[in-house]
């Protein structure tokens, strides 16, 4: 009897903590729309990657015409997301617009220090910051989120700098939060996994170049044809270093064509992480002062 008491008060306490959870997250979606809505206007610096796209979303809903959707097209975008996040914008009913813009001309952005996202950042957001102001949208808007806060994020200095807002930060979501969401709002893309910019792949200290950067995306698109959704190359120079989720180990080990893809690609050596896939791996190196 007393068993019987246990498990009916477990799962009164398990269903207590989903209503509890149900209710956070609802509450959290409630208040990024109450801070959108204040806003009047905005521009979304959109990636088309789950974050930027809740927050595009949230912002078609609060703000209808007066929001629209910015995609930087620049070497460190691929393909591959370019048409992705043209995709997300048509799916969430948001006006989406590409603007160019080339990180490879900023010298400190090329020179890949640990704070090449700053530089980044810095260069995108002010040329969003001036067509906003151009198209008379009051606020600039992107999709960190307080997880990004634990990181190592130097962008987010750059966002402060120059005023762009971060409203999931504002309403106190999270990644989790930011999946369980677009999943609740119908959005099928809500567990695609993340794709960084190709820069990422990099270590720091390596010159970022336009050849790079086209060897990292065609390395990439080379293992995903084998069926593994989630994917880095990281570049080593003459050595690719390749991460995947430990589960998709024998898809590439069987694949006697890789090598030869990789090869032909420009890479001399090609290695297998067996740490598997690891988002920011190469940040493992850095240790912030705070």
């Amino acid at each position: 009897m007393l068993r019987n008491k246990t498990a009916v008060g477990g799962r009164r306490s398990a269903v207590k903590e989903a209503k509890q959870s149900e209710t956070r997250i609802t509450n959290g979606y409630d208040r990024l729309l109450k801070i959108l809505k204040k806003m009047g206007s905005a521009l979304v610096a959109f990636s088309g990657g789950v974050d930027s796209a809740l927050v595009a979303r949230a912002v078609a809903e609060a703000l209808k015409e007066k929001a629209v959707a910015v995609t930087a097209i620049s070497a460190t975008l691929s393909e591959r997301e370019r048409l992705f996040a043209k995709e997300v914008a048509k799916l969430i009913g948001i006006r989406h617009i590409e603007i160019e813009i080339d990180e490879l001309s900023s010298a400190e952005f090329v020179a890949n220090s640990p704070h090449r996202c700053y530089y980044c950042k810095r260069l995108r957001m002010a040329r969003l910051q001036r067509y906003a102001v151009e198209a008379g949208f009051n606020f600039v808007v992107d999709g960190a989120n307080i997880d990004d806060l634990e990181d190592w994020r130097p962008g987010l200095k750059a966002n402060e700098e120059l005023g762009v807002r971060s409203p999931l930060i504002e309403a106190s979501i999270g990644k989790l939060e930011v999946r369980t969401l677009l999943d609740e709002l119908g959005l099928p893309f809500w567990n695609r996994p993340s794709s960084p910019c190709l820069a990422s792949r990099l270590p720091y200290g390596t010159t970022v170049t336009r050849e790079k950067l086209a060897q990292i995306e065609a390395a990439e698109e080379a293992v995903r044809a084998l069926g593994v959704a989630d994917v880095r190359v990281r570049h080593h120079g003459d050595t690719a270093r390749i991460e995947v989720p430990g589960s998709d180990f024998q898809k590439i080990l069987a694949a006697d064509q890789l090598s030869r893809c990789f090869k032909k690609i420009g890479f001399k050596y090609i290695a297998l992480d067996l740490d598997g896939l690891r988002s920011g791996s190469l940040n493992e190196i850095i240790k912030p002062s705070k």
